[in-house]
């Protein structure tokens, strides 16, 4: 009798748990359709999962989207699989490859990407076969194509890979990222609005910090503001410095991985807007190799302040990291369409640098005023979006 109670018991905490957590699959596919890409009756929307563990969000997306009277398509990218494509490959291969893709995304009113595979999962490719790839798949499918013509969002999904990262067991991540991911978005839209009108009105940034001096115009550049329209998680206002302003140097303070490597402590030295130096230590070769991919690779094409309150340290995610409250993001490669200074290249790369005091502090400054001061905002109409006020 006993040990049957005990079994009733964690049958019913079982069961609680399945109904809590598919509640919050449910809210977030509802926040997706909704509010991310605006899904409207008739139109196609394209579900793509890179990894499977993320089937019952797709699932649930497909099935939302068919109650909106919408027409959902799926696609799944293994990482295993697309590795042994990518491995001394060539450019017609790519070519041919992102051709179908390519009429697919073409086709799609909107589209949501879910990535729940390790991105590490391409370690080994050559710097000369991401270039092809990136070239001939990713910036006619992706960037030219999703970015510019499809209402579009993308987001990683919890798995043991981003909880290690995050040096969370898997159901604290859970539990943080159904937290990130399901913020107040329209609050924060409303607090973003003084920001956006601010730097959008402004000539010069100052930015000053451990290892950083750094000074750039983003006069007559647009500032937009993302809550949650193109990224889940989300909150960052951004601008981008006008192509040949940017001066000084910087010191980035996170870890960040592109093309599969891992980098730390990357430093650049600028002179009118070009990256003349860049070191990362024993990745200093590497990192060269993906700044030389174009000649605007080495121009800076965003700069954004991170905002999002439930997210404090970097994990080595950039979808995660370029959010961090009180954080900057400032982007070596193309620019944004919403704030576009003219630089064109393959790369896009969204590295972080964290003000907090727990990183060393340090100041922003909009037209030599004091604007933020280690992480926290000083000016009264931007003291919402401090993260006290947006939990």
């Amino acid at each position: 009798m006993k040990n049957n109670k005990i079994c009733s018991k964690i049958k019913k905490k079982w069961e609680g748990e399945i109904y809590i957590m598919n509640k919050r699959i449910e809210k977030l596919a509802s926040n997706l359709l909704n509010h991310s890409v605006k899904l409207k009756k008739g139109e196609k929307i394209l579900i793509e999962m890179i990894g499977t563990d993320c089937s019952d969000l797709a699932s649930e997306l497909i099935k939302q989207a068919k109650e909106l009277g919408a027409i959902p398509i799926f696609n799944i990218i293994d990482y295993k699989v697309l590795k042994e494509l990518l491995l001394n490959c060539n450019e017609k291969q790519i070519k041919e490859y992102a051709k179908y893709d390519l009429a697919r995304m073409k086709d799609a009113d909107a589209y949501i990407g879910i990535r729940s595979a390790n991105p590490k999962g391409l370690d080994g490719i050559s710097n000369k076969s991401m270039k092809i790839y990136n070239k001939y798949y990713q910036t006619p499918v992706h960037f030219e194509e999703r970015v510019k013509h499809t209402k579009w969002c993308i987001l990683r999904y919890p798995n043991e890979w981003l909880a290690n990262q995050a040096k969370m067991s898997l159901d604290e991540f859970t539990k943080f990222f159904y937290n990130v991911c399901t913020i107040d978005y329209d609050k924060m839209e409303e607090a973003m609005e003084p920001l956006k009108q601010l730097l959008s009105k402004i000539k010069n940034v100052h930015i000053i910090g451990p290892g950083t001096d750094l000074t750039f115009s983003v006069e007559g550049i647009p500032a937009e503001k993302y809550y949650g329209t193109y990224n889940i998680p989300d909150g960052e206002v951004a601008s981008c410095p006008t192509k040949f302003s940017s001066n000084g140097y910087i010191t980035y303070n996170t870890e960040t991985v592109y093309n599969g490597i891992t980098f730390n402590n990357i430093y650049f030295e600028l002179k009118d807007g070009k990256i003349i130096k860049a070191e990362a230590g024993d990745k200093t070769r590497e990192l060269n190799e993906i700044l030389d991919t174009d000649e605007g690779a080495r121009y800076i094409g965003e700069f954004a302040f991170g905002l999002n309150p439930y997210i404090k340290n970097t994990m080595g995610d950039t979808l995660f990291d370029e959010k961090v409250a009180g954080s900057f993001h400032f982007t070596p490669g193309t620019a944004l369409e919403e704030s576009d200074n003219g630089n064109r290249s393959n790369i896009h790369w969204d590295i972080v640098c964290i003000q907090t005091p727990e990183y060393g502090g340090g100041e922003i400054y909009f037209d030599d005023v004091l604007i933020r001061k280690d992480g926290k905002f000083v000016v009264e109409d931007l003291k919402p979006l401090n993260p006290e006020n947006l939990i």
